[in-house]
């Protein structure tokens, strides 16, 4: 596998801006280098180190996209966009015509006090009958694409264990995560993942059918990844600003769906 030296450049790119467009210029199984260190990989295809993954992450997938999982429905700038060239629309027949964005949060969630939730929980969508095949299959998942991380980048696995070890095993998604968020056709604007433990990294696995756009970009290095079906991304989502290029799907069943795992620091030492 050929590793990629990530080097810092300027930009302008700003939280809670829209990530505009931008070509994939990272497409092959790649280490990724910073500052003499391996901070993670991109793999293109999982099939071709867990034919186990590839098969979990296609029942999760399926699942996700059925009625058997709770969903929460978001109006992004798709939604928007269409209101606004068509004055007088409503928002409901603005949905109808735009991209259908949903995600879906497993494992634990933090405290929220400022929703009067000072404790910390289970995702509700564990108490959903119809769900548990999903859940089996991200539950799966996760344990198997650690075990990616563990074989490809071991000082990354040894590390996150390591920081995991005041993490009680009722709040763990896995073994060294604490939640997963399915994020079907939602480019995400600009942000860093603050509430993510530091040193840690993100796992991101990938199905699409039918969709452009919908990569991973992270403008400090000037890399868009291209996130193509099948694949896996690992990345210290924590330490740099990123974005998901605009998804665009190109026949009625596309769409860009993204099984993401990662880690909290909420729930350390409670």
């Amino acid at each position: 596998m050929k590793t990629i030296k990530l080097e810092q450049v300027e930009h302008n790119k700003k939280i809670g801006k829209d990530c505009p467009y931008y070509e994939p210029n990272v497409k092959e199984d790649c280490l990724l280098e910073l500052d003499g260190e391996i901070v993670g990989f991109y793999i293109r295809d999982v099939k071709e180190y867990s034919e186990r993954l590839s098969l979990l992450i296609a029942v999760a997938n399926k699942e996700f996209r059925s009625d058997n999982v709770p969903k929460t429905k978001m109006d992004r700038s798709n939604v928007l966009a269409i209101q606004q060239k068509n004055p007088g629309m409503t928002r409901s027949q603005a949905r109808e015509l735009g991209t259908s964005q949903m995600s879906s949060i497993l494992g634990s969630i933090p405290p929220k006090p400022q929703f009067k939730r000072n404790y910390a929980t289970i995702s509700s969508v564990h108490k959903e009958k119809k769900a548990q095949t999903f859940i089996k299959a991200m539950w799966g998942a996760c344990l198997e694409a650690e075990q990616i991380v563990k074989q490809l980048t071991p000082h990354l696995y040894e590390r996150q264990i390591e920081l995991f070890e005041d993490v009680k095993d009722e709040w763990k998604f896995g073994t060294m995560y604490t939640g997963s968020i399915s994020n079907f056709n939602i480019s995400a604007p600009f942000h860093r993942d603050t509430g993510n433990i530091k040193g840690t990294v993100n796992i991101i696995l990938t199905k699409r059918n039918n969709a452009n756009g919908g990569c991973l970009n992270v403008p400090d290095y000037n890399v868009t990844f291209e996130q193509a079906d099948n694949s896996m991304l690992v990345y210290p989502a924590w330490k740099n600003v990123h974005g998901v290029t605009p998804i665009k799907p190109i026949a009625d069943d596309g769409y860009r769906n993204s099984l993401i795992f990662y880690p909290l620091k909420a729930f350390k030492g409670i």
